[in-house]
């Protein structure tokens, strides 16, 4: 049966690790460029089976299993940038890329990779020795210690998927008995041995097909949980919204005369901000005008300082011209006193010469 639409991961696998990521896969034609497997950051996480020593790395974009590796080995985590590495699948016969929000959670995930890498290289290891051990007293027994000449010895062999169940060769107890040479021929053949193997690798690849088909359903059961979760909680939102609406409706009267109130408001106000606008423009007018008062009285302050300064030169003048007014008048005062001195020595002169020619009348009369 094949399942293309489920994931399943098994109860006994746990998430050990998980972060965020973009996925990518390598473009199967052109090997080089990057196809990106997921529209946003996703859980990817590594798990692991303790039953059977399984390291994997899951990540689920919704529904569909976007990355289902197991870890072996063989296989190396390379970082090519500061946030994006990628490691190559021979499985999935791809390669991997995440890309990481920060260097931080890339190098956690290496980390990680390196640590569960080691971890499955250890558990291949002892696998392979308790193989060994359980395979080695079987080919060494003789074929006298058979239990029954009608079974054939094979090795013991680890479960297939997992368990502890052995698978079981044994042929039917009502199969024709045959005789005891030719059981111990047919448990010794070669070509037998080779059937049984065959059988094994078909009994494998069947139940690894059945193991991954289980893995997707029981992932995708708790995908369908989260989904139906989420769709409870959408419906719940949507029964309130229609209560809401239908409450709504209702009040479909008052709301109308709410919204006409609210259209009168709405043309008052946009009346009285035209009324507002008409002001403003009245008021930039004003503004403009005070604007050219305002110049003309710069103007007039800078005239009026021009004039006050003149007016200071004038009175300096004005000062000088009476400093040297008061002086004049004092030269004029002192020559006007010079002059009645004068004018004294003058008429005293007068007299004494006015004495002197009557004196001399005088005499000249005497002497005639």
């Amino acid at each position: 049966m094949e399942v293309h639409h489920f994931f399943f991961v098994p109860f006994r696998e746990q998430p050990i690790y998980s972060t965020r990521a973009h996925v990518f896969q390598i473009d199967p034609n052109t090997k080089k460029n990057w196809l990106p497997t997921s529209k946003h950051a996703v859980t990817v996480s590594y798990f692991y089976d303790s039953t059977r020593n399984v390291y994997r790395i899951i990540s689920l974009d919704g529904t569909k299993a976007i990355i289902n590796s197991t870890i072996s080995p063989n296989m190396n985590f390379t970082k090519t940038s500061q946030k994006f590495g990628q490691w190559a699948d021979s499985r999935a016969n791809t390669v991997y890329g995440l890309g990481f929000s920060t260097e931080h959670h890339l190098s956690k995930f290496a980390e990680k990779f390196a640590e569960y890498k080691e971890a499955a290289r250890l558990a291949k290891e002892k696998s392979q020795e308790k193989m060994d051990m359980a395979t080695s007293p079987s080919q060494e027994s003789p074929a006298g210690e058979l239990s029954s000449p009608l079974t054939p010895v094979t090795p013991p062999m680890e479960n297939i998927n997992g368990t502890d169940e052995i698978c079981d060769t044994t042929p039917n107890s009502d199969a024709r008995p045959e005789p005891a040479q030719n059981a111990l021929a047919f448990a010794h053949s070669p070509a037998m041995t080779k059937h049984w193997e065959a059988e094994l690798e078909a009994l494998k690849g069947n139940n690894a097909k059945l193991t991954a088909a289980l893995l997707e359903s029981t992932a995708n059961v708790k995908q369908w949980k989260q989904q139906l979760a989420a769709y409870q909680e959408e419906a719940e939102r949507l029964h309130k919204r229609v209560t809401e609406l239908e409450c709504q409706s209702n009040q479909t009267p008052v709301i109308k005369s709410q919204k006409t109130e609210l259209n009168q408001t709405i043309e008052e106000l946009e009346t009285a901000l035209r009324d507002k606008e008409e002001e403003m423009e009245k008021l930039k007018e004003e503004l403009e005008n005070m604007n050219d008062l305002m110049e003309q009285k710069d103007t007039l302050t800078q005239k009026l300082e021009e004039t006050e300064l003149r007016g200071r030169v004038l009175e300096e003048q004005l000062s000088g011209a009476e400093q040297r007014l008061e002086e004049n008048q004092e030269e004029q005062e002192n020559f006007r006193k010079s002059l009645r001195t004068l004018l004294e020595l003058l008429d005293g002169k007068i007299f004494e010469l006015t004495e002197l020619r009557d004196t001399l009348a005088r005499l000249i009369e005497e002497a005639s």
